[in-house]
């Protein structure tokens, strides 16, 4: 395919994996309702889709990234991308851990945003600050680029394996056995490290998965998403830890298989701004439900119809929100979007 399509899949797939988040995030049954039949049936209709189809989203992250970071790949090329994940990754990450921190810092002094929150009143200090930032204390779903800057920093380690076919088939084994074990890795997620390699391991032995759509690639890519959904009844009728791993790998290597990249229409500018749709969602979904929550009726079809509609909803806020920050300060821009 040409570098435009390949660019333009990546970001139908990173906005869609995007919109899978923020369902993802979204479940609102038992805060509306309690814990009450009517909300109990509600938070399994939501959590059918967050916690199935949903979670294939942040692999999905992974995979692309490592694949993007791997792609024609030397060691020459080493300091250049680390110093691009540091403007893209690093000091986003750090950015926006603060800006929450302030933000709910803040907020807990404000009667009205206070209750929404329900947290108190936060004190503010330097070592609090350190920590927020080291853990993300105030916005959780970036654990992901946690693990992402972790698994980064471990480039040297993960190219010596991967870049020899059978060397990196073993190293993928041997992940994949420790997930099946429930192993517990030192600061690194064992998951998190397999999405990783299978888009390191596809980057370096895989590049033919780039030629022109053909039936060879439909059919394969049938049989993945064949595979990922039977690995899917199995994690939903047994809770096994190695089904799991293997479905939110198999659907998202299937899907992009199928996806024909000569078919895909030129994304549109509120699909090219998802770094800063990740980064804000979580507390607009939060204020938006409890907001709700405190205003609207306690009808069923209220938190249904707000689930339903948290996607659209979120990205017509960060959009707007994007366009004012590109538009009256562009610098704040390129660090708030990752220099995307």
């Amino acid at each position: 395919m040409k570098e435009e399509q390949f660019r333009n899949k990546i970001t139908w797939f990173t906005f869609g994996y995007s919109l899978l988040v923020i369902w993802v995030h979204s479940y609102n049954g038992e805060l509306f309702l309690g814990k009450t039949s009517q909300g109990q049936a509600v938070a399994g209709f939501e959590r059918f889709f967050g916690d199935s189809i949903g979670q294939i989203a942040v692999p999905g992250f992974f995979l692309i990234s490592a694949y993007l970071f791997y792609r024609n790949f030397t060691w020459g090329k080493l300091g250049a991308k680390w110093a691009s994940r540091a403007k893209s990754i690093l000091i986003p990450y750090i950015v926006w851990n603060v800006l929450y921190y302030g933000a709910y810092v803040i907020g807990s002094r404000l009667p009205g945003i206070s209750r929404v929150m329900g947290k108190g009143k936060l004190s503010f200090s330097l070592g609090q600050l350190l920590d927020v930032i080291v853990h993300y204390r105030y916005l959780y779903v970036f654990w992901y680029l946690h693990q992402l800057i972790l698994l980064v920093a471990l480039a040297p380690l993960l190219y010596a394996v991967l870049k020899y076919f059978w060397s990196g088939l073993l190293f993928l084994g041997a992940v994949f056995g420790a997930v099946w074990a429930a192993a517990d890795f030192p600061w690194l997620n064992e998951d998190a490290l397999f999405y990783y390699g299978v888009g390191a391991f596809m980057a370096l032995h895989g590049r033919r998965w780039e030629k022109a759509w053909n039936r060879g690639r439909w059919l394969l890519g049938i049989g993945l998403l064949g595979a990922g959904v039977m690995n899917l009844y199995l994690t939903r009728k047994y809770f096994l830890p190695g089904t799991t791993v293997a479905y939110r790998t198999l659907l998202p290597l299937g899907l992009w298989l199928l996806a024909d990249e000569g078919r895909l229409s030129p994304a549109r500018p509120w699909m090219d701004c998802n770094f800063f749709l990740y980064a804000v969602h979580f507390a607009f979904v939060r204020l938006v439900n409890k907001g709700a929550a405190l205003l609207l009726p306690k009808r069923v079809f209220v938190p249904v119809a707000i689930y339903l509609v948290m996607p659209g909803l979120m990205v017509g806020i960060s959009y707007g929100l994007a366009v004012l920050v590109r538009r009256y300060a562009p610098g704040a821009w390129k660090v708030l979007n990752g220099w995307r």
